[in-house]
């Protein structure tokens, strides 16, 4: 079965959401109650990627698709934020934070190259 760019995004967001809500589960359990401001900040940020992507595949017209996109990726942006500073004060370990924002990075630029396409698209039918 063919996957397109939304798809592998919708999937792949996902599964980040799902990875994002085990670690904020482990750090609570886990790791220093003084940063749960933070646990919560990467807990909203790095689930609301999938949320606005899996909004964005019912969106009512093609500017509001790509603003869902452009939300989702804003999201990931913080969400790559969140994982830097909690590695940077030694919550997360290198490892931790490698593998986390790989996955994010991945995404984000999946959304950066959705969002080009998506916008490339809206220019080229204002011109026919």
């Amino acid at each position: 079965m063919y996957e397109n760019k939304e798809s592998i995004l919708a999937t792949k967001s996902f599964d980040f959401s799902k990875r994002i809500i085990k670690m904020v589960d482990y750090l609570y359990k886990n790791a220093d109650p003084k940063f749960s401001s933070i646990y919560q900040q990467v807990l909203r940020s790095g689930t609301s990627i999938s949320a606005n992507i899996s909004e964005s595949q019912f969106a009512q017209s093609r500017a509001d698709f790509i603003t869902k996109l452009h939300i989702a990726a804003k999201e990931a942006n913080e969400t790559k934020n969140w994982l830097k500073m909690l590695h940077e004060n030694g919550t997360l370990t290198l490892t931790q934070f490698q593998s986390m924002d790989a996955d994010c990075s991945e995404i984000l630029a999946l959304l950066v190259a959705s969002l080009n396409t998506a916008k490339r698209n809206e220019q080229n039918n204002k011109r026919d």
